[in-house]
């Protein structure tokens, strides 16, 4: 069994509304509450890095899952939505919505494009991140997959 481990710093210089700083790795960044929650908005905050951990390691997932399927992929994108509910001044993130697009060379087969609707399916429940949030955040996939031309 091999263990990876990564290291996040972050400093805060006092309030709610003050400015942080986190440093992980290549990721340098300020933080703080974002504007929708009354916040100022600099840098980036929770609710966007849990949405960016989730896409990153989707997207990331899915394309190795292609890849190692030997499919002929011309281009993967994706959007994702994350909904944080507000109740009773409780903040809970409710849900992340991926909306994947993939598309196959044209010289792709049928069932080359069936292989795919399943591995876009699949890299959602092999993403760590999707695994370590399971239970609490509920997942939806919204996928695109096409051939080309």
């Amino acid at each position: 069994m091999a263990i990876h481990q990564f290291t996040l710093n972050a400093s805060w210089p006092g309030g709610r509304n003050e400015v942080g700083h986190i440093e992980a790795g290549n990721l340098k960044t300020h933080i703080s509450i974002p504007p929708e929650m009354d916040g100022p908005g600099i840098g980036t905050n929770p609710d966007e890095m849990l949405l960016g951990a989730a896409a990153t390691c989707y997207l990331i997932t899915a394309a190795a899952m292609i890849e190692r399927a030997h499919l002929p992929l011309e281009h993967i994108e994706l959007s994702s939505v994350g909904d944080v509910d507000v109740t009773n001044g409780v903040f809970t993130y409710k849900r992340i919505t991926h909306r994947p697009i993939v598309r196959l060379k044209k010289e792709a087969t049928e069932e080359q494009l069936k292989r795919l609707s399943k591995i876009v399916k699949q890299a959602e429940s092999s993403c760590m991140i999707s695994r370590a949030i399971k239970g609490n955040v509920e997942l939806v996939l919204e996928e695109d997959i096409a051939i080309v031309g």
